[in-house]
């Protein structure tokens, strides 16, 4: 039986389990990142939350994180209704949503995203491409860092090898470094056994995956902004009441607001990271400039290059 499988018969015996509470909506859930994780604890409380104000009207039943639904596969999960409500990044539905990329690129809060129409944008496209409801975004001033274990003192990479994901793999090159793709797993023991001379993360995480053993540095300062989105399939925000959709959306405002929070849990995770071992390099005046122009430039170039017909409305709505 594969993952699909799998969760569609549980998703029949949970239909069969709560068809005496028909009022009751009762959504599939699963999550792109390892529970209890960074990037998973925000939509943990928020289907805590829900779960626990939502008695009677909607409910979250949770199938699991990336041993259920593969991380790259949790956007079509989303779209073909496997599972009802997601938590992932746009970096892993690219082939869903190519402007996705462009979501790491705001210079806004989702506030004000929702204000001056970039939500509503955006979650049109999401509409359109992935059979989704985009409800709330976590993530929100959480900068990406490089993480090195050898020192530099300019905005040159030139002579590194980098491990990237496609959230920076265009910035990291436009600077001259020679990048490699590895899964997750693999990316302490490249660094480990000097296949890597360092990787891009955001501000929180690293020592919740342990590459702080195997990190001497961190370049300051960051660049882009994390983007985690809880996602509703359509179909299935379509079928649910006035009421209960209106729940959700004030569940997801209250967990949308905790984006304030992440400014001083950023602090504590540097904090952390100093206590560690791990420096930092913080680049100044010219090679300041050359770090942030190549970080804005080469992610907008990419955005279009891959979503030619969205690129110029979506820097509108998302730079200031």
């Amino acid at each position: 039986m594969d993952w699909k499988t799998g969760i569609l018969a549980a998703g029949c015996g949970l239909l069969l389990a709560t068809a005496a509470a028909a009022e009751e909506a009762s959504l599939r859930g699963a999550t792109a990142f390892q529970p209890g994780t960074t990037f998973s604890r925000a939509f943990e409380a928020f289907v805590e939350k829900v779960n626990a104000e939502g008695k009677g009207l909607v409910r979250i039943e949770m199938v699991g994180g990336p041993s259920a639904v593969p991380p790259f596969e949790v956007g079509n999960a989303v779209s073909s209704g496997v599972v009802d409500i997601a938590n992932v990044t746009a970096a892993f539905y690219p082939n869903l949503l190519p402007e996705g990329d462009a979501l790491k690129l705001t210079e806004l809060t989702i506030q004000e995203q929702r204000q001056n129409g970039a939500w509503d944008f955006i979650n049109k496209l999401h509409n359109k491409k992935v059979n989704a409801w985009y409800l709330a975004r976590t993530g929100d001033g959480i900068p990406f860092h490089l993480y090195l274990t050898k020192p530099i003192d300019k905005a040159d990479l030139s002579g590194l090898t980098l491990r990237v994901t496609p959230i920076y793999r265009a910035f990291f090159a436009a600077l001259g470094a020679n990048n490699i793709t590895t899964p997750p797993g693999e990316v302490y023991t490249s660094l480990e056994r000097g296949v890597v001379d360092g990787y891009g993360w955001p501000t929180q995480g690293i020592l919740d995956l342990g590459w702080h053993e195997v990190t001497k540095y961190r370049v300051d300062p960051g660049f882009y902004q994390v983007d985690v989105n809880i996602l509703v399939n359509l179909d299935k925000w379509n079928s649910l009441s006035d009421e209960q959709r209106a729940f959700l959306s004030q569940t997801a405002a209250w967990i949308e607001a905790k984006n304030a929070d992440n400014a001083a849990i950023n602090e504590e995770e540097r904090r952390r990271q100093a206590e560690a071992g791990i420096e930092t390099i913080t680049l100044e005046g010219a090679e300041l400039d050359k770090w942030n122009q190549a970080a804005k430039d080469a992610g907008w170039a990419q955005i279009q290059e891959i979503a030619p017909d969205n690129a110029a409305g979506l820097r509108k709505l998302l730079a200031r």
